[in-house]
């Protein structure tokens, strides 16, 4: 009979495209196509989109997709990530004795609740529980960014006296609440994964014993058909960022160096920008997103670097990556894994990236990309007319491009996982 698994993701990715949801969603459809598994998906959903809410409804099915489910979260606590609704547990639990499944794989809990995790311990005792961190959002209250908020620095630890600075109106003492609060639910996960393996370190000195987390990278299908290389000898001078407009992001890291490169005269360079909610950004990120591309329509359109193109599909994304050479990853925060880094190689583009975490962790300085000091507008800005400027440089770059993690691949480190405990019983 097959395995029956649960993946449980915070948000649907066809109503709010992010990282953890893209690749749950991935992982989903690649095993639910696999003979040897029957896998369902509860995807939650907030106040976000009321016309989903109906009148007693607490988890329905979504758009008539088969064995796809919306999680209606309501009375979310961000503090002890929980709903407030009993009925809303109620309704979980109802589902999971209705599926029954072998294996429940948490992709987040932001939405859902650290607590399902002990729920499902409780209603299914012998089910084997997998937890996927996706960020530091169990470490830190501050969006699970890992960033000091006093000066936008990285956060290398969380201590109560640290967080608390982060959060005055919150005592030290309420920290370490918080965290016997998440280590009692996260007790019954029988293995924890990361896509990159920095953060791994950043778990265990936080507590999470190392024998049960792993390295699991994220994997995608192919969004396009392959690329061709034209082999032209033009110009290198096409950069494009890809991804959500707001703070962590970095879009406007990007805009401060066009403005260097276009003071100090440089102009001979393209700058296409793709993605969209730039209402999750700060109110003085947003403004200063809006006043630039405000100023650049006005200007005639040969003297115009930059062009915002919007948000788009993956299925658009082979389109868009076609009119760039190189992919831009300014992120301002750890960035974990980075997607679009995988995007970039499987259409085959050099990335320039900020020299932390995840993105200095994949991408090879001077090897298959190009790396410049996080948040520093002025050396994105020279490393951006290195790229336009010096010869053979990305030709060096592409040829040496890796291989995209494939979405099949991370299915079948999935399902050794999820079948350890039938080896060990063997």
């Amino acid at each position: 009979m097959p395995k029956k698994i649960l993946l449980i993701s915070a948000y649907h990715p066809e109503l709010l495209r992010g990282g953890a949801q893209v690749v749950c969603h991935e992982l989903f459809e690649e095993l639910h196509a696999d003979a040897k598994a029957k896998c369902y998906l509860l995807a939650s959903v907030d106040d976000s989109y009321p016309a989903l809410f109906k009148s007693g409804a607490r988890i329905t099915g979504f758009d008539g997709r088969a064995d796809e489910f919306l999680f209606l979260s309501r009375d979310y606590d961000y503090w002890w990530h929980k709903v407030g609704e009993p009925l809303l547990i109620a309704s979980f639990i109802e589902f999971l004795e209705t599926i029954n499944p072998d294996v429940v794989h948490f992709h987040h809990f932001m939405t859902l609740g650290i607590d399902l995790v002990t729920v499902v311990r409780r209603v299914l005792p012998s089910c084997r529980i997998i937890l996927t961190f996706h960020e530091f959002l169990a470490i830190c209250a501050a969006d699970g960014h890992m960033v000091r908020r006093s000066d936008r620095s990285l956060c290398s630890r969380a201590t109560p006296v640290r967080c608390h600075q982060c959060f005055p109106e919150r005592r030290p003492e309420e920290f370490l609440v918080r965290k016997m609060w998440f280590m009692q639910h996260l007790q019954h996960v029988d293995r924890f994964t990361c896509p990159s393996r920095f953060m791994i370190e950043h778990y265990v000195d936080w507590g999470i014993p190392r024998e049960k987390i792993e390295h699991v990278p994220n994997g995608q299908r192919r969004y396009g058909p392959p690329p061709v290389d034209s082999g032209r000898v033009a110009k290198r001078n096409r950069f494009g960022f890809f991804g959500q407009l707001h703070d962590a992001k970095g879009v406007h890291i990007v805009l401060r160096a066009v403005q260097i490169l276009r003071d100090s005269g440089f102009t001979d360079f393209s700058v296409d920008l793709n993605g969209t909610n730039i209402h999750c950004a700060s109110p003085e990120v947003r403004q200063e997103i809006e006043v630039f591309l405000a100023a650049e329509k006005a200007l005639p359109y040969n003297a115009q670097n930059v062009c915002y193109n919007g948000s788009y599909h993956l299925e658009q994304l082979h389109t868009r990556m076609a009119r760039v050479d190189w992919c831009l990853v300014p992120s301002i925060w750890w960035e974990i894994f980075g997607l679009v880094i995988s995007e970039a190689w499987m259409f085959g583009k050099p990335v320039i990236c900020s020299n932390v975490g995840g993105m200095a962790e994949r991408v090879a300085d001077e090897v298959d990309g190009l790396h410049f000091e996080m948040g520093d507008a002025r050396a994105l800005a020279a490393v951006m007319r290195r790229a336009c400027t010096e010869d053979g440089l990305w030709r060096k770059l592409h040829d040496a491009l890796p291989a995209y993690p494939r979405r099949d691949v991370m299915a079948k480190n999935f399902l050794r996982l999820y079948n350890e405990a039938d080896e060990e019983v063997a």
